[in-house]
């Protein structure tokens, strides 16, 4: 990918300067997701669905049961996907200029099947790494029938834009005698306590992707 727009869908027109279109970037925003947002049209309408996701190269995936009307869909047509993380609250000492740090992607294209037996596995160990590191030596492998059972997709990352701040306060030069705090509050997705299931304390815990422990962006 380059440092310019793939496409005119992908073109950021507001707040331009926020906008990164390089594959670092974007893989950065999609590796630190669990969840994305697939919007799509079908049966006449337009829907935006929830889903799970991971990255492996220069690909998005996702997986879905075998008869799964979402992946019918998602097959037969163009798909747009989002993915946000919300960083903090900018609070300013104007109610216009308070904004939000965040980092986001979309992404356009047409999703297609992986259908090999082989690359159905490797798919299903990269979402597993995904989601704990290691924990793909510790547990058991799909069965083939539960790979059959499963469909996966992919959608190519090369038509997708970035758009982040990360960056503090932008109050106007009148504003900055207001008697008022403005800051940032920090905001991040982070794992709480873990829960072992009955039997299970006294095994080791579950290793967490880097994305939960991080500190978030100031």
């Amino acid at each position: 990918m380059s440092q310019h727009p793939p496409s005119l869908r992908t073109t950021i027109r507001r707040k331009a300067d926020r906008g990164h279109y390089n594959a670092p970037s974007i893989h950065a925003i999609v590796d630190a997701a669990f969840v994305c947002q697939i919007a799509f049209n079908a049966s006449g309408s337009v829907h935006c669905l929830p889903t799970a996701c991971w990255r492996d190269g220069d690909y998005l995936y996702i997986h879905g049961a075998g008869n799964s009307r979402l992946i019918d869909a998602l097959l037969a047509a163009e798909a747009a996907v989002s993915i946000t993380h919300l960083d903090g609250l900018v609070l300013a000492r104007s109610a216009f200029h308070h904004s939000m740090n965040f980092r986001s992607v979309a992404i356009y294209g047409q999703f297609t099947e992986v259908t090999a037996v082989d690359d159905k596995a490797a798919a299903m160990h990269a979402f597993l790494e995904h989601v704990s590191p290691g924990r793909s030596a510790l547990v058991r492998a799909p069965s083939p029938a539960e790979l059959a059972g499963t469909r996966i997709l992919r959608l190519a990352l090369h038509e997708a834009a970035a758009k982040i701040r990360n960056w503090g306060v932008e109050d106007s030069a009148d504003d900055m005698d207001i008697p008022v705090w403005a800051g940032v509050v920090p905001l991040g997705l982070r794992a709480s306590a873990i829960v072992a299931e009955a039997g299970c304390a006294d095994f080791p815990p579950p290793t967490l992707p880097s994305s939960l422990q991080e500190e978030p962006s100031p």
